[in-house]
C-alpha cells in the first residue's frame, strides 16, 4: 500500500495542469498564457492559441469529452495490458484520475449521447459508464472478434447520430508482401483482403435494438481497398469521411519511384460498396509496382491527396461555436515525422459537406529545436462544450488545447 501511494503521489507532481507553473522537467517551453493554459510557441492561424493542459500522460491517444470531463487514453506502448483510461476535469485543474488500468492497446474512445463512452481495444470495442461506481464490473462488450494480427491492429471508427459504428480494419501488411522481413512482389489476389473481416476495409455496425455484443466476422463492409484509415469523421449528410495511411517502401518494389514523394495518403468521401484499390493500386488509381498488370479503372479514386507520409491519426468537423473561422471545416491531425507531418490542417467544405480547395495550416511549427520545443506528433481530437478543441499528442505524451487567442 505505501508502494502504491508513493506512485500516485508521483504521478501527481509530473503531471502539468493549467493553473501550475511548469516544471523543470517539463517537455515543452511555455511563454503566457492561451486562454488560462500555459502558451505554446507554435504557428498557430490567427485568432487562435494552443496550450498546454497536461503532459507526461504516457502513450496517449484517443480522447473524448463529456461537458468538461475530458477522457484520455494512454495505450501504454505496444505491449499487451499496460493500458489506462484518465479523466481530466479542466476546470476543477486537478490531477488525473485512473478510471481502468490494464487495458489492451486502447486506441479509440467515442462519447456517445447517453453520456457512455465507447473503447476501441485490441480485437474488441466495450462500452463503459464513467459516471458508475464499479466502472470495469458495469464495462459491456459491443463489438469481438476484430483482428489482432499484423502491422495495423489498433481499432479506429466514428458514431453517426442515429448510433451506427464505423469501424476500421487495418491491412495485416504493408502492401501485402509475403514476408514482412522481404517487401516484395506479392501474390495475386492478396489474400488478406479476403479474411473475415477483409483487411484494409471499414465495416458498419448498427448497434440500435441489437443484440450484443455484435460479432466483427458477420458485420458488413462499408468500404473495401482501404489500407489503414485510422481518421474517420461523418459529413453532416451522413457521409463517412476517411482519411487513409498509405503503404511505405515503395522504392523496394521499385527503385525509380520516390519514397519521399510517394505514395500520398489520401481523403476520400466513401461511396458504400466502393474498393479504392489497395494493394493493387495507390494515389489516384496509379498501379503498384508489384502488380504492373493490374487494371486499376475498376477501382474507385480518392477524393482528395494528402500529402506523402502524413500519416492522418485523427479527424473530426468542427461544431463549435468559439472558433468562428473553423465553423463547418474538416480538422485533420498529421501524425507523421517527415517535413508535411507533425501539424494540424483545416479542410473547407461547401453546403452539402463535400471539399472546397485543399487542407491549409491551422497548427505548424511543430518541428524539434533544442531546448523545450518538441517535434509534435498529433493523434486524436475532440470538441469542448465550450468550443475548445483539445489535442492528444503521443511522441511527447501531452494533451493540448486549440482556444481563441
Amino acid at each position: 500500500m505505501r508502494a502504491a501511494s508513493f506512485l500516485r503521489h508521483a504521478l501527481g507532481m509530473f503531471f502539468l495542469l493549467a493553473c501550475g507553473a511548469a516544471s523543470a522537467q517539463s517537455t515543452y517551453h511555455t511563454s503566457g498564457s492561451c486562454d488560462g493554459f500555459p502558451r505554446l510557441d507554435l504557428k498557430v492561424a490567427k485568432g487562435m492559441c494552443m496550450g498546454l493542459v497536461a503532459e507526461h500522460l504516457g502513450f496517449v491517444r484517443g480522447v473524448a469529452a463529456i461537458g468538461q470531463d475530458v477522457y484520455v487514453l494512454d495505450m501504454g506502448g505496444w505491449a499487451s495490458k499496460r493500458g489506462r483510461l484518465l479523466r481530466l476535469n479542466l476546470k476543477k485543474k486537478g490531477a488525473p484520475e485512473v478510471l481502468l488500468s490494464q487495458l489492451d492497446m486502447p486506441n479509440a474512445i467515442i462519447a456517445s449521447a447517453d453520456k457512455k463512452l465507447l473503447i476501441g481495444m485490441h480485437g474488441r470495442i466495450v462500452r463503459i459508464d464513467p459516471a458508475a461506481k464499479d466502472i470495469q464490473g458495469n464495462a459491456q462488450d459491443i463489438v469481438v472478434n476484430l483482428p489482432t494480427t499484423g502491422r495495423h491492429p489498433l481499432t479506429a471508427m466514428v458514431q453517426g447520430a442515429d448510433g451506427t459504428l464505423y469501424i476500421n480494419v487495418g491491412s495485416a501488411t504493408d502492401n501485402c508482401e509475403s514476408r514482412a522481413d522481404q517487401p516484395g512482389k506479392s501474390d495475386s489476389p492478396c489474400p488478406e483482403i479476403k479474411e473475415t473481416p477483409p483487411r484494409a476495409s471499414v465495416l458498419r455496425a448498427s448497434l440500435a435494438n441489437a443484440h450484443l455484443p455484435l460479432d466483427a466476422r458477420t458485420l458488413p463492409v462499408h468500404a473495401r481497398g482501404l489500407r489503414n484509415s485510422m481518421a474517420l469523421a461523418l459529413a453532416p449528410n451522413g457521409v463517412l469521411i476517411a482519411a487513409t495511411n498509405s503503404r511505405d517502401n515503395i522504392t523496394v518494389a521499385d527503385p525509380k519511384l520516390s519514397d519521399a514523394e510517394l505514395p500520398h495518403d489520401t481523403l476520400s468521401w466513401l461511396s458504400a460498396g466502393a474498393d479504392y484499390g489497395w494493394p493493387y493500386c495507390f494515389d489516384k488509381l496509379r498501379t503498384s509496382p508489384e502488380y504492373p498488370g493490374y487494371d486499376c479503372r475498376s477501382k474507385t479514386a480518392p477524393s482528395r491527396l494528402l500529402p506523402p507520409h502524413a500519416a492522418p491519426l485523427g479527424m473530426l468537423i468542427y461544431g463549435g461555436k468559439s472558433l468562428p473561422a473553423l465553423s463547418g471545416q474538416l480538422i485533420i491531425g498529421y501524425h507523421g515525422y517527415r517535413a508535411d507531418g507533425h501539424r494540424l490542417v483545416s479542410l473547407a467544405l461547401d453546403g452539402a459537406g463535400q471539399p472546397l480547395g485543399e487542407p491549409r495550416d491551422l497548427v505548424a511549427g511543430w518541428n524539434y529545436r533544442h531546448g523545450g520545443y518538441p517535434m509534435g506528433a498529433p493523434v486524436a481530437l475532440a470538441t469542448l462544450d465550450d468550443g475548445s478543441l483539445v489535442i492528444t499528442e503521443d511522441r511527447n505524451g501531452t494533451l493540448l488545447r486549440l482556444a481563441p487567442d
